[in-house]
């Protein structure tokens, strides 16, 4: 199967790159078992919803208790669902921005038997109880020792393809991937290493450099690399403008690792620090609106598409969702504004639209873009495509705006000494069942989603049987 991308550069004119055909076997496994982990994670993510509204719910079985599931739940959909599917998503353009097979598909299966070794052995021990105690940074340091190892080949296997590529000119694309695999490993090690020898205000500035910045070092760069390659290929339409692409890229490289500090404003950490994370925060702006600029004007012309066009559903609303957590994280760096909201609900609801969607709407789009594709057949059902759409999209807004309302509220309470903290509990009960109920939805869009990609596996292989 060949295809064509077309990429528009403003000082170099538009050309066609037309790459060989692919065997695609690493990004395949990525893919299915990453879709495997969304549908199971998802369950775990209503049954902590739930516990919200009724916590008594599943009893005093200490697996099944709000401490073991909730790590389970961040680590299985950061790690399991979402930068899978961004490797597998990965392994399948790189190579085609390149025009050569991907360097060693032995390579990349290794990768991603490792990857499932490390998400099975996250879901024994944390549910164990076993992990280090820190966002994010949970894994026990012999798994952190497989990830780093897994990225060392997933990093290699790529930045190889890049070094033997038949094109010479990068594609945006490639650059975002690059970053990530570079920046990944400043990111985790120091979330996840260095972090264990600090102690006090200094371990907790550590982690909150990690938390915030695998959102804005690792799952930012990769999203927007596969936004920038999806939103292209969906439309037929050349990217607006490849030098605006790569002010959003260096811009990003430049602000973003400066701006974890923001969540501990109004803490013991010097004022000075507190004033540069605020700084650097507002200047997430420049990378962001540069980003969604040319997003929107690459698809100038071509609106009438996203009615038919599933991916397309999915990535310009994540685009959207993109742009309102990047305005959202900015403002809520402000003093005035974080001494109401920090540490509160709207919190949750910030980092879900971002995780799920922003990126996770790209990576959803991307998967149902090339599923067809590595399977020489058709998508199994459209129709099932457009629910797992709006699905997602409604329980989605149901459950950001529940909680950002319900987080400022929370907030205002807090700052009111007259008000009892449990009565601040109590009151939040009503957002929590919108949010369960917003968080059913949303898991009927997932289980739609993988019926749909599972479907579409096996109607190619009874196809390829029949032909056979």
């Amino acid at each position: 199967m060949e295809e064509q991308l077309v990429i528009e550069s403003t000082h170099a004119g538009t050309r066609t790159v037309t790459p060989t055909l692919h065997r695609d076997a690493t990004a395949k496994w990525f893919l299915i078992s990453s879709v495997s982990y969304f549908f199971i994670v998802g369950m775990i993510a209503l049954a902590i919803a739930a516990k919200f509204v009724w916590p008594e719910l599943l009893g005093t079985v200490s697996i099944l208790t709000y401490g073991r599931l909730r790590p389970l739940h961040v680590n299985g959909m950061l790690f399991g669902w979402l930068l899978a599917c961004d490797m597998g998503l990965t392994f399948y353009f790189v190579p085609r921005l390149c025009g050569v097979r991907l360097w060693s598909e032995k390579l990349g299966l290794a990768t991603a038997g490792l990857w499932n070794v490390i998400i099975l052995g996250a879901v024994v021990e944390l549910l164990a109880g076993h992990n280090q105690g820190l966002e994010y940074a949970e894994l026990p340091m012999w798994l952190d020792i497989l990830v780093v190892i897994a990225w060392v080949m997933y990093g290699t296997n790529i930045l190889m393809t890049v070094a033997t590529r038949k094109y010479q000119q990068m594609y945006v694309s490639l650059w975002y991937t690059m970053g990530t695999i570079l920046w990944t490993p400043f990111v985790y090690l120091t979330g996840n290493f260095a972090t264990l020898f600090a102690t006090g205000v200094n371990q907790a500035n550590l982690n909150w450099m990690y938390v915030h910045n695998a959102v804005g070092l690792i799952f930012t760069p990769v999203g927007l690399a596969i936004a920038y390659y999806f939103i292209p290929r969906a439309s037929n339409a050349p990217l607006h403008s490849h030098r605006l692409s790569m002010i959003g890229f260096w811009s990003l490289a430049f602000v973003y690792v400066w701006t974890g500090a923001h969540h501990m404003l109004h803490g013991p950490i010097s004022q000075w620090l507190q004033t540069i994370a605020i700084a650097f925060s507002v200047m997430l702006l420049i990378p962001v609106w540069t980003v969604v600029y040319n997003f929107f004007a690459t698809m100038k012309g071509q609106w009438q598409l996203v009615r038919e066009n599933v991916s397309l559903k999915f990535l310009m609303s994540g685009v959207v969702f993109y742009l309102l957590t990047c305005f959202q994280g900015p403002m809520h760096s402000l003093r005035t504004v974080n001494a109401i909201v920090s540490k509160t609900d709207w919190i949750p609801g910030h980092a879900h639209m971002a995780l799920l969607g922003g990126f996770s709407f790209f990576a959803i789009a991307g998967t149902y873009y090339v599923l067809p594709r590595i399977y020489n057949t058709k998508l199994y059902s459209d129709t099932l495509a457009n629910w797992s759409y709006w699905l997602f999209m409604i329980g989605g807004l149901g459950f950001f705006v529940c909680l950002w309302l319900g987080g400022f509220w929370q907030g205002w309470q807090w700052n009111n000494p007259s008000i009892p903290f449990i009565d601040t509990v109590t009151a939040l009960k009503p957002i929590w069942m919108v949010r369960f109920f917003s968080g059913v939805l949303m898991f009927a869009g997932i289980t739609a989603f993988l019926y749909n990609f599972m479907a579409t596996i096996l109607y190619a292989g009874a196809e390829n049987e029949t032909h056979a």
